[in-house]
Order: structure tokens, then C-alpha cells, then sequence
């Protein structure tokens, strides 16, 4: 049963009827237990009325010898003789001692009560099982109106508590009739305290995802947007290389072709990337050197530098420097920072990638001897698509959007600053 209305229903009234039974069974003995002291008083009080009289007057004899009537009176001489008896019975208690006593004869039980004077033993008894009766229906009848209100209560619990969770039923019935793309706030009028937490809860929620989605969007939009440009140059190449007449020609137009598409495959590599670090599900993060992860991302970057006649080095790599998170990741986000470093720094620049360990955590910095941004635009830096100047390299504006996004999955933040080298340093702590 997972239905919060039935198992709250359930527990209330089972604890009302534990209550009720609690409460009857109380009752029931209390009442027993006064009854019982009710008929010892008749008892007594029979017997002390026949204790001053010389003897049983006719009219009190006819009135005692009533066959309607539960008690029995017999009086006997102080030698034990039977002087009077109420009634003839079948099963009449014997002689007992004087005060309250249980009289067993061996058909049933009386209970009497018996009291000297004037020579005289005189006894009042009543069958036991009379008794028991007549207390019973009495106890019976002081329950009744707990069985009787049972009914009404158990109708009121299941108004109470369906009035009450009434405020789940409205949110319910809103989520439902909302559709895939509303991601407005649900209303929190009149909402109980245990609930409002919740419903700010999936405020919260939606609003991110109202974000995210946002993000995604403009994620799709500009992707396509960047895409066109180097779709259409490819095609533009692509006829050129048609229409060439000459090899000259054919070759220049073909070099060309395989930069655009070099280009348009990096720029997809880096959108895949990009989606790919956004929409990562949180792993269980593994020790990662990144001492040995810089010289594997300079090893595969080596060509590139080569070629442009950089200089790149790497400070810091003599201990191991381990960081905990994912390899993968933390792999595209240095190769993101040495590429971008390497496709902005001029020929015959200089690059340095440097760690420095730190309490709790490990410095990573890359410096190089490009052109830099300046402090009013590295703000703007870590901005999808965004390139400063167009023309001073064929980037696509991802490298520092992809180092933004892994860096903040592990905890860090990436900086902008001057470079001791004169260009840019891109620099963040990841904790230990």
C-alpha cells in the first residue's frame, strides 16, 4: 500500500480503534468493579434493616418471600438453629461467617452478608451468577454509546484527512494537465508547511531545467549558426576544385579543401566535446596524474607546435600531482588549454604549461606569448562561440568554454590573466 491517504487513513483508525477498545475495557471493568460494590451495599443495608426487629413482620415476610426477588434472608439462632428463611430454594446458602463472604454450594455460588443482634444471626445472600449478570448488562450499556460513535468518528477521520491533502491533490492535478515545455512555477497558495518545502523544491527544479534547457537551445542555435560558415566554405571549395583547369590550380584548391575540412572536423570534435562535458552524469571520481596527462597532451599537441616553430614547455611535473576525477575529461580540458595557447601565439612563440601543488589541491597554468585578452573581455571568454578577433586564428570560440565546463564539474574554476610569457594565462585549482 503506497498511497499516503490509505496508510494515514489506516494508522488513524487503527489507532481510534485501539483507543475505543482501551477505552471500553476500562470502562467495562470500572463499571463491573462499582456494580459489585452497589449490590454488596443492598447487602448490607437488608441485613442491617432486620437486625433491630424481634422478628420479620408479615407484611416484610410476603414482600421477602417474592419469587421475582434475587436475594434470599435467613435468620438463625446463636446455637445455629434455623429460625426464618425468606423463601423455600432448592440451593440455599448455609450458615456463614459474619461480614461480606462467597458462599459455595456446590450447584453455584451465593454472595452474602451476615450480622449478629439480638441473639439472632442474620443473613442476606444472592446467587453470584445473578450478579455477574446484571453487572455485566449495566457495563455493557456504558459502552454502547463507544460502539455507537465508532461509525461517525471513522466518517469524520476520512473527511479530515482527505480535506487535508487536498493542497497534494490540486499540485498533482497541475503537474497533469501541464505540458512537456511549461516550466512556470507552481503556485504555493495555501499550501501547509510539511508541503511548501516541497513544492520550493520542484520550483527550484524547474527553474534550473528551465535554465539548462534554455542553454541548450542557445547551444543548438549557435552550433547551427557556427556550422553554416564552414559548410558553405566547403562547398565553395569543393566547386572551385570542380571548375580547376590546371594542376596548380587543382592543387591550391585542394589544400585549401582540407584545411575547411580539417576546420569543420575540429569544430565538430569540440561540439561533441562541449555536449558531451554539459551532459555528463556525475562519476565516481579516480585518481588522476596530471603530471603524466600534460606529457601525454603535449606529445599529441607536439606536431602542431612543431610546426608553427613554438617552444613549449613543462614546470612542475618532477612529483606526481594527483587530483581525484575523470581522466577522460580532465584530458580534453589541458589539450582544449594547449591548443588554444598554441593556435594563438605567433610562430616563434613560446608556450609553458605549468603545475604547482598546493595545500588540498594542485595550480595548473598555461601561459603563452600571444596577443592575450584584455581585463574588459575575459569576462566574454568563457562564452560559447565567442572569438575576439576572427581573423587572428581559425578557431571556432569552444577551447575555453570546454575547459569552463570540466573544470567546474571538479570543483575549480578557471581564471584569466596576464602571462609572465606577455599573452594569456588560463590558470584553476583543482582540490586534492
Amino acid at each position: 500500500m503506497s498511497s499516503i491517504r490509505l496508510r494515514l487513513l489506516a494508522a488513524l483508525l487503527a489507532a481510534l480503534a485501539a483507543a475505543a477498545l482501551a477505552m471500553a475495557a476500562l470502562t467495562y471493568r470500572a463499571v463491573l468493579a462499582e456494580t459489585e460494590s452497589l449490590f454488596d451495599y443492598q447487602l448490607q443495608q437488608m441485613a442491617l434493616s432486620l437486625r433491630d426487629q424481634g422478628q420479620v413482620a408479615p407484611e416484610q415476610a410476603e414482600a421477602l418471600a417474592d419469587t421475582q426477588l434475587d436475594f434470599v434472608v435467613q435468620i438463625w439462632s446463636v446455637d445455629g438453629r434455623a429460625i426464618y428463611a425468606s423463601r423455600r430454594h432448592t440451593d440455599l446458602p448455609g450458615r456463614a461467617a459474619l461480614g461480606l463472604a462467597d458462599v459455595d454450594t456446590g450447584a453455584q455460588t451465593w454472595r452474602s452478608y451476615a450480622v449478629l443482634a439480638q441473639g439472632r444471626v442474620i443473613q442476606v445472600a444472592q446467587p453470584q451468577a445473578i450478579r455477574r449478570q446484571l453487572a455485566a448488562g449495566a457495563a455493557l450499556r456504558s459502552v454502547a454509546p463507544l460502539g455507537v460513535l465508532s461509525v461517525p468518528l471513522a466518517a469524520l477521520v476520512w473527511w479530515l484527512v482527505s480535506h487535508f491533502l487536498q493542497p497534494l491533490a490540486r499540485l498533482a492535478a497541475e503537474l497533469r494537465q501541464r505540458d512537456a515545455a511549461s516550466m512556470a512555477p507552481l503556485p504555493t497558495d495555501g499550501l501547509p508547511d510539511e508541503t511548501a518545502p516541497l513544492v520550493a523544491a520542484l520550483n527550484a527544479l524547474l527553474a534550473r531545467l528551465d535554465t539548462t534547457l534554455a542553454g541548450q537551445r542557445a547551444f543548438l542555435a549557435d552550433a547551427a549558426h557556427e556550422l553554416r560558415s564552414p559548410l558553405t566554405a566547403l562547398k565553395l571549395q569543393l566547386q572551385a576544385l570542380q571548375r580547376s583547369t590546371d594542376e596548380a590550380a587543382r592543387a591550391q584548391a585542394q589544400a585549401a579543401l582540407g584545411e575547411g575540412i580539417a576546420r569543420a572536423q575540429r569544430l565538430v570534435e569540440q561540439l561533441l566535446q562541449l555536449a558531451r562535458s554539459e551532459a555528463a552524469s556525475p562519476t565516481e571520481p579516480q585518481p588522476v596524474d596530471l603530471a603524466a596527462l600534460a606529457r601525454e597532451v603535449i606529445a599529441a599537441q607536439w606536431p602542431l607546435v612543431q610546426a608553427k616553430g613554438q617552444q613549449l614547455a613543462l614546470e612542475g611535473d618532477e612529483a606526481p600531482c594527483v587530483v581525484p576525477g575523470e581522466r577522460t575529461a580532465l584530458y580534453a580540458l589541458l589539450r582544449n588549454l594547449v591548443d588554444n595557447a598554441s593556435r594563438y601565439t605567433p610562430p616563434g612563440g613560446r608556450l609553458c604549461v605549468r603545475l604547482a601543488p598546493e595545500p588540498g589541491g594542485v595550480r595548473l597554468s598555461v601561459d603563452d606569448s600571444g596577443p592575450g585578452i584584455p581585463p574588459a573581455e575575459r569576462a566574454r571568454a568563457f562564452d560559447r562561440f565567442w572569438r575576439r578577433d576572427s581573423g587572428a586564428a581559425d578557431g571556432s570560440g569552444l577551447g575555453l568554454a570546454i575547459v569552463q565546463s570540466v573544470a567546474r564539474r571538479h570543483g575549480a574554476e578557471p581564471e584569466l590573466g596576464t602571462s609572465p610569457e606577455g599573452g594569456l594565462r588560463v590558470s584553476l585549482r583543482l582540490p586534492a
